[in-house]
């Protein structure tokens, strides 16, 4: 295996570690990523929910906003139709509460059984005859064209809250939240179904202040040479909707032939510092013109006394978010910074509420594979936060099935003990299972759900193995047919919950993508796909999509129906497909990437603080990889419940005595090293924790004798 430690420039390590507040350790790691503008480390260095984006940057997010306080205000019937998975239960879960809250009749429905994915009529008729007449959808929806249409016809409005890719049609529904539909508004492609519902909450509640769709300008005059900077910005819902500014010698222009007037027209006009700004428009425009303006400084005494003092060239200085900035911060830009921040503050927009629903926002966007750029990072640090605090009810039972009480909680024990238990619902045709778990009030009934989810899961990984072995001699048979390019399973005899975890699993043992379709007794075909090396699999069904009852998905992860006479002039066209496909020459056998190679004074467990720094792991971000030269192994044993695989190392590091384990690898004891010998070693960082202690560990990706460089 390659090893890849990629050349830096020393010089810029130091200028980002002065500008950001950063070790140079830590800049040297965001540099060898790729991240050495602001705007990127910002949000690998931050963790404050003040940064992440306004849900109203979502073009219809009034829109749905509205439609839902109408609903409260006439005491409408909502339905929330949701997805299987663990984004979908998520997301149903976190909708539920915040309408039920609201005093709002919520019910909600998720398909079981054998149902097939997506709003159906049938769940359109019952809601129907409920005396509903709104359906939101969450983490689905958005190629439900007909449903949405049938909807309509019976008078019933839906709102679409989906994050998968859409297709060329869009439903012609009330209102459509989707970060993936072209024009959305919205920065970030890569929210989850919940991330998404979340964003709708957020904007919910702040849909029932008084500040809700004002008018809102902020106003600012400071002296440039002889001139005076008039700047002001327009923002509606804390989003910034125009900018003016004007540069005026006092006496040569009057107000009049200036933009001003039609800029401030109808607005509710804030100053910092009332009595200045106003002697100061004086002094331009003279004492003829009046300003009515509020002074947003006694706003600002009532919940930070000590800023209120400050005048705004102070202010944007002291600034968290202006040190990332490549050009400095004006002082517009720090008004308006802290008049966000303020009204958050004062209505408390992220309590207590928000800490348990981002419990579940981030335990979707792991379990689904989004990228953890950007705002994805917060949300998933705050919730990972929550849940080492105090897991909410439901997430705490299952943790303490899972043994993670009293653990320190990442990315890491999420993706291995939580997200794949829940997945477990919805594979075995009961993710309402989970969903009551979640809403369940009683602790007694939450214990006996966790038992059952607990229960499923083994049932699922019984069904894995099976599965397994069905699958795989049929993949490997099929490489031939479709170019060594794609593996195609086709069974009756595999049940459909599993078929996405076969095709991952497929994935990875062949390194190319893999399809898996179950044969249904109904007579569709329902199938997975996974994608490897980087290949867009959605491109696929999106290339014959009138074979499909219906498709979707990601980039990297789809899923699709089709009649089950259907199948075989799709495989044709399938073989033909495999043709065009191409990986990336690098995509087989990537290096291993270093982030750094660390000298041994560096090896101590406050490494371990770096590691947490750069939390979250997972999908675009993995987890940060070490390299040390020189180390010795002061100890090897072999470890393996059922069969001898594994070896536990301890590497004497000088001042201090590391444990490690490496998986895969008690073929290579005594034979590519031993105990005693000195080592080179690239690893990942971990804790282990055994009868309440945690120690931190290890993890070899790979080693081998000192000397033979990196």
């Amino acid at each position: 295996m390659n090893w890849e430690k990629k050349d830096i420039d020393p010089n810029v390590v130091r200028s980002m570690a002065q500008q950001y507040g950063c070790s140079p350790l830590v800049a040297s790691i965001l540099l060898r990523r790729g991240i050495a503008e602001g705007s990127e480390a910002f949000f690998h260095l931050e963790n404050d929910l003040r940064y992440v984006h306004n849900p109203f940057l979502f073009v219809n997010m009034e829109d749905a906003v509205d439609r839902i306080l109408d609903a409260k205000e006439e005491g409408e019937r909502v339905l929330i139709f949701g997805d299987r998975d663990v984004d979908g239960i998520t997301a149903v879960t976190v909708l539920y509460e915040a309408l039920t809250d609201l005093g709002i009749p919520t019910t909600w429905r998720i398909p079981t059984g054998d149902e097939p994915y997506g709003l159906s009529c049938e769940a359109i008729d019952a809601h129907e005859a409920d005396g509903g007449t709104l359906i939101i959808t969450v983490d689905c929806g958005i190629s439900n064209i007909q449903e949405v249409a049938y909807a309509a016809e019976k008078g019933i409005d839906v709102i679409v809250i989906d994050h998968h890719t859409p297709q060329d049609t869009l439903p012609d529904a009330a209102v459509i939240i989707n970060c993936k539909v072209p024009d959305s508004g919205y920065p970030n492609e890569h929210l989850s179904g919940c991330a998404t519902a979340w964003k709708v909450v957020t904007a919910l509640r702040f849909g029932l202040l008084d500040i809700y769709k004002q008018q809102i300008c902020l106003l600012n005059v400071r002296p440039v040479n002889d001139a005076f900077a008039v700047e002001a910005i327009h923002t509606v819902n804390l989003v910034e909707t125009a900018r003016i500014t004007e540069t005026i010698i006092p006496g040569m222009v009057p107000f009049s032939d200036t933009r001003l007037g039609r800029f401030l027209q109808g607005q509710q006009i804030f100053v910092w510092d009332k009595e200045l700004q106003l002697k100061q428009l004086e002094k331009v425009f003279g004492k003829s013109v009046e300003f009515y303006v509020s002074d947003f400084r006694l706003e600002c005494a009532k919940i930070a006394p000590q800023l209120a003092e400050l005048s705004l060239l102070r202010l944007k200085n002291l600034s968290r978010i202006g040190k990332y900035n490549d050009t400095p911060m004006s002082e517009l830009d720090g008004f308006f910074n802290i008049f966000i921040t303020l009204v958050q503050q004062a209505h408390n927009m992220y309590g207590e509420k928000g800490k348990r629903e981002l419990q579940l926002v981030a335990l979707s966007l792991l379990a689904d594979l989004m990228q953890l750029t950007g705002e994805n990072r917060i949300l998933v640090k705050q919730g990972l936060a929550a849940i080492n605090a105090a897991p909410r009810a439901g997430l705490s039972e299952l943790m303490i099935k899972q043994g993670l009480i009293g653990k320190h909680i990442g990315t890491n024990d999420i993706a291995w003990n939580i997200t794949p238990v829940i997945n477990a619902t919805g594979r075995m045709g009961k993710p309402e299972t989970a969903i009551r778990l979640f809403l369940e009030q009683n602790a007694a009934v939450r214990n006996e759900l966790a038992d059952a989810i607990i229960a499923m899961n083994e049932e699922r990984k019984e069904l894995g193995k099976t599965g397994w072995a069905i699958a795989e001699p049929i993949a490997r048979e099929s490489l031939a047919k479709y170019r060594e390019k794609l593996t195609v399973v086709v069974s009756d005899k595999i049940h459909r919950g599993i078929t996405g975890i076969l095709s991952n699993r497929l994935a990875d043992r062949f390194k190319v993508p893999s399809m898996v379709i179950c044969l249904m007794e109904d007579g569709t075909a329902v199938g997975s796909l996974r994608s490897a090396r980087g290949y867009r699999v959605l491109s696929l069904p999106e290339a014959y999509p009138d074979f499909f009852l219906d498709y979707g998905g990601h980039s990297f992860a789809a899923g699709f129906s089709l009649m089950q006479e259907k199948l075989a002039p799709f495989l044709k066209k399938v073989q033909e497909f495999t043709a065009a496909i191409e990986f990336d020459e690098n995509s087989e056998n990537p290096p291993l990437s270093i982030d750094a190679e660390l000298p041994h004074d560096y090896l101590t467990p406050e490494l371990l603080t770096v590691h947490d720094t750069f939390e979250p792991y997972g999908e675009g971000f993995p987890a940060l990889q070490f390299a040390a030269k020189g180390i010795k192994i002061a100890a090897a044993s072999i470890m393996g419940k059922t069969q001898p695989q594994h070896l536990r190392l301890t590497f004497d590091c000088g001042t201090y005595k590391w444990t490690a384990v490496y998986w895969q690898a008690a073929d290579k004891l005594n034979v590519e090293f031993k105990i005693g010998d000195s080592i080179d070693a690239v690893f990942t960082l971990s804790r282990n924790t055994f009868n309440g202690n945690t120690v931190p560990q290890m993890v070899i990706q790979d080693m081998r004798k000192t000397g033979t460089g990196i």
